[in-house]
């Protein structure tokens, strides 16, 4: 087969080079609104639609010069990477244009390069969901089944503007700005690009790094870091082995039950990942609040009652136990059965150890339970000794690969 020239459309002219790939080309593939678009002639076009097999059999069988049509950058979460999987990168020409992502953010006139870019297409959009709810601006390229107004529903409880493009360069393009409640009473029409914005949370700094996404530099924090009350927080080296087990990243969802200060989702925050926080007493709350205001994180919290408050949830990547009151068993029941991935809880009576280990692998989790002792060094004159910190019992468990 000879080379393929992939072409990116934009609704601006075509370079002087795309149009003398498309004269020569004996075959066109592209979506319907594109080759009609170009008014390509019947006979040498493909529409790409669903299940591309046929179309990419299409290709391969040509012995004439190909292209194939797409809309922005097809190297941005576009078709160039399955031609180069199926064909071979070197066969490829690829011309882009301006990537929708761009056109989005131009036409909302605001800065692009520290938001994080993702796709809900022909995937679960789950992730791209539990990005949103963490970072400040996100741009999610959406699907047919996962457009504006199921990504708002979705975004329930978390405070943010949705900025919605449709058709882009197009004739009919329409850009709207709202939010949850405007979105989710609104008809959309495919393609589209939606900002997910945090207004409180974006601002103007001068960036470094693409998407914004660095390393905190630091984990397991000390206490000093976060308000909290007579010392009920989760001491840094216990932290630390919590964090461990949870993995929170990018994509994640991570809840804190019997939040206290919020120091374990604030962390599981400051690392990627969505963070609920589910906590009882008011004036707890207002600190996690306050907290997370500090460490520049977004947080849910959710002032209420553990089980009940957990019921009508996402469900979580990850679940840390770190109070139940008198709900134990139901509380750690239902985390380990809702969680898709591990539930991490920490105990200081033994009493419950032994009883949260069975209720997890009876969940169908891989168990382990370890006791935390930590000692700091402290001075006395010229003098140091090791003062021992309160033993912790940390018993998690994850999901077996077989489920």
């Amino acid at each position: 087969m000879s080379h393929i020239a992939v072409i990116g459309l934009d609704g601006g002219p075509l370079s002087a080079e795309a149009r003398k790939c498309l004269e020569a080309a004996a075959v066109v593939a592209g979506g319907q609104r594109h080759l009609r678009e170009l008014a390509v002639e019947p006979g040498g076009a493909v529409v790409l639609k669903g299940d591309l097999s046929e179309a990419m059999d299409r290709i391969e069988d040509s012995e004439s010069p190909v292209v194939v049509l797409a809309s922005g950058d097809p190297g941005f979460f576009g078709i160039a990477r399955l031609l180069g999987e199926r064909f071979g990168s070197e066969k490829l020409r690829v011309l882009p244009a301006v990537s929708s992502v761009a056109l989005a953010f131009a036409r909302a006139g605001i800065s692009w390069d520290d938001a994080v870019v993702v796709s809900a297409h022909g995937r679960d959009p789950r992730r791209a969901i539990n990005v949103c709810r963490a970072r400040p601006k996100v741009a999610v390229l959406t699907a047919p089944g996962f457009g504006p107004v199921e990504l708002a529903l979705e975004m329930e409880g978390w405070e943010r503007s949705f900025f919605v493009a449709e058709d882009l360069g197009g004739p009919d393009e329409r850009v709207f700005l709202g939010g949850a409640v405007e979105i989710v009473d609104r008809q959309f029409q495919n393609p589209n690009v939606v900002l997910v914005m945090d207004g409180e949370r974006i601002t103007d700094k001068k960036g470094w790094i693409s998407s914004g996404v660095g390393s905190p530099q630091q984990w397991a924090l000390p206490e000093s870091e976060f308000e909290h009350r007579s010392g009920m927080i989760s001491k840094p080296a216990t932290r630390a082995q919590i964090l461990a087990r949870l993995g929170p990243g990018p994509g994640d969802l991570v809840w804190d039950v019997g939040a206290g200060s919020g120091s374990v989702a604030i962390e599981c925050a400051r690392l990627g990942a969505a963070a609920i926080a589910v906590e009882r007493d008011p004036e707890s709350c207002a600190r996690i609040r306050r907290n997370a205001a500090r460490h520049g994180v977004s947080v849910r919290v959710i002032e209420d009652d553990a089980p009940g408050a957990l019921r009508d949830l996402p469900s979580p990547d990850a679940a840390f136990i770190g109070g139940t009151g008198g709900d134990f068993e139901e509380i750690v029941k239902l985390c380990a059965t809702r969680t898709l991935r591990s539930v991490t809880l920490t105990l200081i009576g033994l009493e419950r150890v032994v009883p949260a280990g069975e209720i997890l692998d009876n969940c169908g989790l891989e168990t382990e339970t370890v006791c935390l002792q930590a000692s700091r060094v402290e001075g006395i004159g010229s003098l140091h000794r090791l003062v021992p910190e309160s033993p912790v019992f940390i018993v998690s468990g994850s999901r077996r690969e077989e489920r």
